[in-house]
Formats: structure tokens, sequence, C-alpha cells
């Protein structure tokens, strides 16, 4: 397998306010499963066909392979086919995508980012504060079936990477880390009440099976990637297992978790913690499977200049209004280059990374909320230069 080098198309087909806000103006709606429920059909319809069409297109896939890189990890939910209203299918966005990705010679891995009750209770999954998919199983074979129909559409594409069955399914440590119905307050306490992380058994369970209606309709050579419930070193009994072929390990590793679970904020914290724990991990972990970080970024609360609580911002509560650039460009420059490179270095212990993500839509200059969360867009940390010199994206 060739070292995977990609990002995310992040916020495209699903959707997070805090990366582009604007499509929730006028709504108090969080998440992407209240956005259709306090806005009009037609003006819902309007707003989700001019977001797909206009947020990625056939120039941004031109523009990724110019940077360098081979792959592109692309977020799609449950309802892409179109058959859980309200929401709007997406399938279309991404056989557009394939053909993209088959011109520019780059390969997609399609992520299954959100499932119904959500896997996880974040922002991301679609539904906050809720995390009750495990515990409805008509859903969970509801998803089965989603992958099937996705590996039927895609298994012998020539731009398919791979598919990734659920992302970010959350285990009981981050559960409790993160606070998550603090974090990401239930607008329903009614549809929240029993909300629990996902156990290993059924993770384990559910995994077996998604490979299994994978595996029978994609090409031999394509992989089957399955996150690591922010438990990276539980599963080499288990994805050693004789029946698996090509499988793949993701793991999601941001500095803002680091910082939540104790890492120093500054340069020498995030450089020796990443040392520490990221290369040291993913070097165990290579020996027997391999790995991808898929998902990562340079953002941190040192370049913020203020510490973000584990990478909150003020669509949790926190507030910015008082923060001030701390840092001159050419001083910010060379902190994100340094952690950066230490980052890159880790990953090179692994099979590759997926930078999370292409794209955001904030102001990053007239909104001091913002200062610093610049950092997750690909796009202008290349312009920046804010990569090390002597390393592609």
């Amino acid at each position: 397998m060739a070292y995977i080098k990609g990002v995310n198309l992040g916020n495209w087909l699903v959707l997070e306010k805090w990366m582009s806000p604007a499509l929730f103006a006028g709504t108090d709606a969080e998440d992407e499963y209240y956005l259709p429920r306090r806005l009009s059909p037609e003006v819902y319809e309007a707003r989700i066909k001019m977001h797909r069409s206009e947020y990625i297109s056939e120039r941004d896939f031109a523009c990724i392979k110019s940077m360098g890189l081979n792959t592109v990890r692309i977020p799609v939910p449950y309802f892409i086919f179109g058959d859980r209203a309200p929401f709007i299918g997406c399938i279309e966005e991404l056989d557009k995508a394939f053909s993209w990705a088959e011109k520019y010679g780059l390969k997609i891995l399609v992520d299954l980012h959100s499932v119904p009750y959500s896997q996880n209770g974040f922002d991301n999954g679609g539904l906050s504060g809720v995390c009750k998919w495990s515990q409805h199983p008509e859903e969970v074979e509801f998803v089965l079936n989603l992958l099937e129909k996705l590996a039927e559409r895609y298994g012998h594409r020539e731009g398919l990477f791979g598919i990734q069955p659920v992302n970010e399914p959350i285990t009981e440590e981050v559960w409790e880390a993160m606070n998550v119905q603090k974090r990401y307050p239930p607008v329903d306490p009614e549809m929240a009440e029993g909300s629990a992380p996902n156990s290993m058994e059924f993770l384990r369970k559910f995994y077996s099976d998604a490979y299994d209606r994978i595996r029978a309709h994609v090409a031999e050579d394509k992989y089957v990637v399955f996150h690591d419930g922010f438990q990276l070193k539980a599963w080499k009994d288990f994805l050693t297992q004789p029946k698996f072929k090509n499988v793949i390990l993701d793991t999601h590793q941001y500095l803002m978790m680091a910082e939540m679970f104790g890492c120093e904020q500054s340069v020498e914290g995030y450089e020796r913690y990443i040392k520490e724990n990221y290369e040291k991990d993913l070097e165990e972990v290579q020996a027997y499977i391999p790995v991808v970080v898929g998902e990562w970024c340079m953002f941190n609360s040192y370049a913020v200049g203020m510490d973000t609580k584990g990478g909150q911002s003020a669509l949790n509560g926190m507030d910015f209004s008082e923060n001030k650039e701390k840092f001159t460009p050419e001083e910010k420059k060379e902190i994100y280059r340094r952690i950066t490179s230490a980052q890159l270095r880790a990953w090179e212990k692994g099979s590759g990374y997926f930078y999370w993500s292409y794209k955001l839509l904030l102001d990053t200059v007239n909104d001091p909320s913002w200062i610093g969360w610049d950092s997750w867009d690909l796009g202008k940390c290349a312009d920046q230069g804010w990569f090390p010199e002597n390393r592609e994206v």
C-alpha cells in the first residue's frame, strides 16, 4: 500500500455549523438534525443545494492533486440515498466526486460520518448530545444495508480507496473525558435520555458484520477502514483474525485532545507529547495492522492565544470576545511549522494521514472568536507557508 497523503472534505455533505455558520443563519439549530426542522422545506432545499454545488467542485480536486496529495476522505451522511426525510440525499454529489477523483488520479475513502440517533453525541455526528444508535437494532441494520449499497455502487470504481463503516463511535473513556452532553447539550432531553457510549463488544460485532457486507461487493484491492473508537491499542486480537483482508485502523489525533489529557500548551510541550505518545503508539500498532491518522490538524490553544478547553469554540459557549492575536505572522508560522513537522514525523510511523479539513468558511480576521481557527483550513495553511519547507503538504 502506498503511503497515504490525504485530506478530508469536511462540511460538504455532512454539515458542521462551526465550519460554515452562515448556513445556519436565522435559526437556533446547532446541528444537521435540527436545521431542516427550523427552516421551511423550500428554504432548506435551496440552502443545501447551493452549499453542495459551491463548497466543493472539480477545481478543488485539481487543487488537491497539485498539493501533492493522493487521497480524499469524504464524510457522507446516513441519508445519502435520500430515504430519510426531511433530509435531502447527496448520492449524485458523491458520484461526481468519483469522476473528478478519477480524472485527477486521486483515490476516495468513503466515510460514513453520521448514523441515526448518533454514534457519539458530537455536533459532527449530526445530533448533539444524543448517542443511542447502538441501542436500536433496526438502525444498526439500516446502516449495514446502507454500507452494502455503497459497496455495490462503488466497489469496482477505479477511484475507490475504501469504505469506512462509521466515524468516531465513542467509547467510555472519551465519553466521560469530554463530558459530551455538557459540551453538546441536547435540544430534546427526552430523546437524549439513556444516551451512553458504545461498548467494545458492540463495535466488534458491528465491524465484523460491516466487513462482511462490504467485502462481498468490493474488489479485493479495496480497503475496509475501521475507526479505533478512541482506543488505538485495543484492536490487535480482533483485526489480526484471518477473515480480515486489506483492513486499516483509523485513529484521530488532535492536539486539542492532547491538551484535554494534560499536554502542556507550548511548542515544546506539543513536540514532547507527539514524540512520547503519537510516535510510540503508532509504531507499536503499525507492527501488526496498517494504521492511518484519519483526522488531525495543526490547531492548538497556544497559537489561538488562550486555552480552548479541548478545542471548544464560541459555539460551545466559550468567550473569545477579548481575544487578540498574540503572535506576529512570522512567529505563528514558526509555531505551526515546528508542531506540524513533529506530527508529520509521527504519522510516518504509520501508513499515512488525512488532514481535517480541506476548507472552512470563517472570518478569522474580523471576528475574535475565530482567531487561530484558520489552522483547520488546509488550503490556507498551505498558502500561508505553515507546512515545513522540506515537506510537501
